[in-house]
């Protein structure tokens, strides 16, 4: 609930939304979307990445909580399906030892996660150069 969930979430993260954030704003860099923006007086940062920070900061906690649930659920199905456990005694003692100071941890850091993911993919895609190459490139580095 502290450590492997949030790891865990963040990882599977790092892959899909830094990937995508890298892409879609290196995209619209090399086309010069950002550059339109611009000209209209518009504040690219505020308008393509606060959006997409806010809401990966916001939502990497709520995708650990229902991961720490999964595995809470699936490590009763293990005990008491495969094992042969008493489903009282796992209830029990899964209780007995979730502290939830590390639950709150465990959020706290995927949130911390979720802003590091969210600002490293929306760096690499926004500050990208170089054409489509560039932009393969920034995605690659947004995920590595």
């Amino acid at each position: 609930t502290r450590e492997l969930a949030p790891v865990v979430s963040a990882l599977m993260i790092a892959g899909r939304i830094g990937s995508s954030f890298a892409a879609e704003l290196g995209t619209m860099r090399v086309t010069e979307q950002i550059d339109a923006l611009y000209a209209m007086a518009t504040e690219p940062i505020h308008y393509l990445v606060v959006p997409r920070v806010g809401a990966t900061t916001l939502m990497l906690p709520p995708l650990v909580a229902v991961s720490n649930g999964l595995g809470i659920v699936g490590g009763w199905l293990v005990a008491v399906q495969l094992l042969g456990s008493n489903p009282v005694v796992y209830w029990d003692r899964t209780f007995q030892f979730l502290d939830l100071n590390d639950v709150f941890s465990g959020l706290i850091k995927a949130a911390v996660f979720g802003l590091i993911l969210a600002v490293t993919g929306c760096s690499k895609g926004f500050f990208t150069t170089g054409g489509a190459e560039g932009v393969g490139r920034a995605t690659t580095a947004a995920v590595v």
